[in-house]
């Protein structure tokens, strides 16, 4: 979708369309831009700014909260859409699928053709625009899919891909965020034609598994199915603070909190998680995540708790200054499904007769 969010206030309010509009938190406060109209991005905001640079960019930008619940509800009329033309929908977000439409539900003879029906039916039923990357692959059609924004359709056949993936920025690539993007750029790879140049195992030492992923992609090999359904995969919770702090005891007891909802979540969903990350924000916008997963799994608050002081040691809050913390929980798994792996007999103090 186009703008998603912004969009469907626009369209719910009237005043709003035309205007530079930024979903999001009080400028005059500590919150960030949730998304913003096409006409705020021509004064150079986006997603993720904090509010109160995104005012100074455009003073007279329209600021409305976020309405998680109204999104759904428009979410769930475009999945309605989706679901019309194939049983093969792998949703992304709120907004975004996947679709695999080799035998789609309305015999039409061309993919192109498919993905003009769809965007059609979208704004026939929502009013809002879409726009959709047509390939053979995963990593292409998502690629694609931002390349004619709004209300646009790219079209990238498989005797185009190596041409369209040699041109590409290397920040255009799934998986490639600002500090992956930098460490690139010191590499000397800033197109897809820099990274092709650069074996398997030169990007596996250096990237990880990412780099296996990275050596694939880049020869347009993605095979990757499209999955029906892809369950939760993680949960997780924020706080912006209304001041930057640097006392470990205040971030010990906003992360007590924290732990205590994640708990809460968990005991809601009957899940249980293997993975505990610590996501900071300090005082100059840098981000950094560490994570752990131990052995045994996080049920209750205390399981979590227990391993945040590790967390929190190995970055640089307490010496700098912080404006966010938060706590999210990967690798879920359902809570019955390992209790039986976790009972475990407890040692007896058994006495033999003499």
């Amino acid at each position: 979708m186009d703008a998603f969010f912004a969009s469907v206030e626009q369209r719910d309010n009237p005043v709003l369309r035309r205007r530079p509009l930024i979903v999001g938190g009080d400028p005059e406060g500590r919150g960030v831009v949730a998304a913003c109209s096409y006409e705020a991005r021509k004064f150079g905001i986006h997603s993720a700014m904090s509010c109160a640079r995104a005012y100074k960019l455009c003073p007279h930008a329209v600021f409305v909260r976020p309405r998680k619940d109204r999104y759904r509800e428009v979410s769930n009329e475009i999945m309605t859409v989706f679901y019309s033309y194939s049983d093969l929908v792998e949703p992304l977000s709120l907004d975004e699928a996947f679709l695999d439409i080799t035998n789609g539900k309305k015999n039409i003879p061309s993919a192109t053709w498919t993905a003009q029906a769809i965007c059609r039916d979208i704004f026939s039923k929502t009013g809002l625009t879409a726009s959709a990357g047509v390939s053979c692959n995963k990593f292409l059609a998502k690629v694609a899919s931002d390349m004619n924004k709004p209300n646009g359709i790219t079209v990238v056949t498989p005797e185009q891909a190596l041409p369209f993936i040699r041109a590409l920025p290397v920040r255009k690539f799934f998986g490639v965020g600002r500090v992956t993007e930098k460490k690139m750029r010191g590499m000397g790879i800033k197109t897809g034609a820099d990274l092709e140049q650069f074996s398997l195992p030169e990007l596996t030492a250096t990237f990880g598994k990412a780099g296996a992923f990275f050596y694939e992609i880049v020869r347009g090999r993605d095979n990757r199915p499209v999955c029906r359904s892809r369950g939760r995969k993680s949960i997780g919770t924020e706080t912006t603070l209304h001041k930057d702090i640097n006392d470990l005891n205040a971030m010990g007891e906003i992360l007590n909190t924290q732990a205590q909802q994640l708990a809460h979540s968990l005991s809601q969903k009957k899940l249980a998680a293997r993975t505990l990350i610590l996501k900071i924000r300090y005082r100059d916008f840098t981000t950094v995540t560490r994570s752990t997963t131990p052995s045994c799994f996080f049920i209750h608050s205390d399981d979590i708790m227990v391993r945040v002081p590790a967390l929190l040691a190995a970055t640089e809050a307490g010496k700098r200054q912080v404006r966010l913390l938060g706590l999210s929980l990967s690798n879920l798994c359902p809570l019955d499904s390992i209790q039986s792996s976790t009972m475990r007999q407890l040692p007896l103090p058994f006495h033999y007769p003499a």
